[in-house]
């Protein structure tokens, strides 16, 4: 999918939006959605989304609701790399297909990362066990 479209209002993070699907839940305010990335590429992977929008990617999102968007991705990567202890953090964000955007609504991923080990592969592989992504957002969760 290129960098031009129509919202599709059937993809998995609209669905999660409306209650269709579920998710493990970080936090949730009037303007987005935190949640765990169902693959992660390193232990507390999780993804900011916004709400009330059918932005496919950064450059179709509205200007004025930028800093209330990215004050809540810095809370949340400020409380994944306290809740674990990571040497980095990735902060990230693709726009169109080419860039690596396979949902297409507006969305941050946040991946602690470790000086010694190498990132998974984030798709192709089967999703992770809900019952330690459970406990990752706790721990996240804790360090809000």
């Amino acid at each position: 999918m290129s960098l031009a479209g129509d919202y599709d209002g059937n993809n998995i993070f609209a669905k999660i939006l409306r209650g269709e699907a579920p998710c493990v839940k970080l936090f949730e305010d009037e303007h987005v959605l935190a949640f765990m990335d169902i693959f992660p590429q390193s232990q507390g992977h999780c993804l900011v989304i916004p709400k009330n929008t059918t932005a496919r990617n950064l450059l179709e999102f509205p200007a004025d609701r930028l800093g209330t968007y990215f004050a809540s991705v810095q809370k949340l990567a400020t409380a994944v790399t306290k809740a674990f202890n990571c040497d980095g953090v990735i902060v990230t964000q693709f726009n169109g297909a080419p860039a690596g955007q396979t949902v297409f609504h507006l969305h941050v991923h946040i991946i602690p990362r470790y000086a010694n080990l190498p990132l998974q592969p984030h798709h192709g592989g089967k999703p992770a066990d809900l019952d330690v992504l459970r406990e990752q957002a706790a721990r996240i969760a804790a360090a809000l």
